[in-house]
């Protein structure tokens, strides 16, 4: 066999080990990406619980997990759809700044109560604070980790 043969072989065996190594290293960065996704919804800051829902939707005991911003109204494009007659369609909006809670009410109809408190604008909102929008009366809790 030939020297230049020889060396051609080499490349071409270095080159096939070289893409070997790369499909490696993406698969390997694809898989932690995919572990790291599937621990995500465990890292939730906050949850809310149904105490009281006198139309049955959502129904009582029911848990939501919080994102960091969280829309709350009858309309089916928010994260939580309370179906409730004095619910607005866009009605409150929960967010997590810092490490605290707030809830903004969207200047809704018959309002949003914290505690049994009317809020006006922005309010804070902690753990254990009972939030009610129309009928339905639910509870902000620590996320599960």
């Amino acid at each position: 066999m030939d020297g230049f043969l020889l060396v051609l072989w080499a490349v071409r065996l270095l080159f096939l080990g070289l893409i070997y190594l790369f499909l490696f290293r993406v698969i390997r960065a694809l898989l932690r990406d995919l572990r790291a996704a599937a621990r995500e919804p465990a890292d939730r800051p906050g949850r809310l619980v149904i105490i009281e829902s006198p139309g049955g939707e959502p129904a009582a005991g029911l848990s939501y997990g919080l994102d960091v911003i969280t829309a709350l109204g009858r309309d089916v494009n928010n994260a939580i759809v309370i179906d409730d007659p004095f619910a607005s369609a866009d009605h409150a909006v929960l967010t997590y700044r810092g490490r605290s809670w707030y809830i903004e009410d969207l200047e809704s109809t018959n309002g949003s109560y914290v505690n049994g408190r009317r809020v006006e604008g922005v309010a804070p909102l902690g753990f254990g604070d009972e939030l009610q929008i129309g009928q339905v009366r639910m509870r902000l809790e620590r996320g599960l980790r």
